[in-house]
């Protein structure tokens, strides 16, 4: 059997799945996971932590030297420490999802992470998932994956996830966030969500977790056999 082990990028719109996916395949291939997203969730909760307005491009940025954002991946998902500071607990809060994809979208902020993102998957055996990895991040990945589901389905789970939490929302609230992100994150200028010409698109509206995971197993299989 080939044992070599490749680069996996994974984009995809907000709320598709492409954390909790990528941890579990990272996981049952020995690999390691970059959560590209929880990094911009990193940056967004320091911003807010200053008392930075999110719309001060130039402020967002000269935050970013002091920050010190380093990523511990565990067994089970990627520890976000800003200043020594283990913040992952706090990046999943509703204000975070409000502001993210416009700290996401200042180029000083993604040349920033993506330089540490790339530094990162150097080693190979890796997963990163977000909006740009195969575009911009990684544009060599050896599998490309473009994740995808409706509108409905990716606001479906994303309620379903918050209930009885303190990020409560209705649906419809859920959902035009979704659209919302949608819009922002393929129409930014710098580097914007898209699906590149080489990536495999999997559209797991129909599919639950496991049969997309075993999905994505089976390509990353099919792609080390032709490697």
């Amino acid at each position: 059997m080939n044992t070599k082990k490749i680069a996996i990028a994974i984009d995809g719109p907000a709320g598709a799945g492409k954390s909790s996916i990528s941890k579990v395949v990272a996981n049952e291939l020995g690999y390691l996971y970059i959560d590209t997203g929880s990094m911009y969730r990193g940056v967004t909760w320091a911003v807010l932590d200053s008392q930075i307005d999110v719309k001060d491009q130039a402020a967002v940025e000269a935050l970013l030297p002091s920050l010190n954002l380093t990523l511990e991946p565990t067994a089970t998902a990627c520890k976000v420490y800003i200043k020594g500071k283990d913040v992952t607990s706090l990046i999943r809060q509703q204000q975070i999802n409000d502001n993210v994809s416009t700290i996401a979208s200042y180029k000083g902020v993604r040349k920033y992470l993506v330089e540490r993102q790339q530094e990162m998957a150097a080693v190979g055996g890796v997963i990163l998932d977000g909006r740009d990895i195969g575009s911009v991040v990684l544009p060599n990945a050896e599998l490309k994956i473009y994740l995808t589901a409706s509108v409905d389905a990716r606001a479906k789970r994303r309620w379903l996830e918050v209930q009885g939490t303190s990020n409560e929302q209705t649906l419809d609230e859920i959902k035009k966030n979704v659209v919302s992100r949608d819009e922002m994150d393929k129409n930014r200028e710098e580097s914007p969500l898209v699906c590149v010409e080489d990536a495999v698109v999997v559209d797991s509206s129909d599919m639950n977790f496991d049969e997309t995971v075993a999905y994505i197993l089976n390509l990353v299989q099919e792609t080390i056999n032709h490697e």
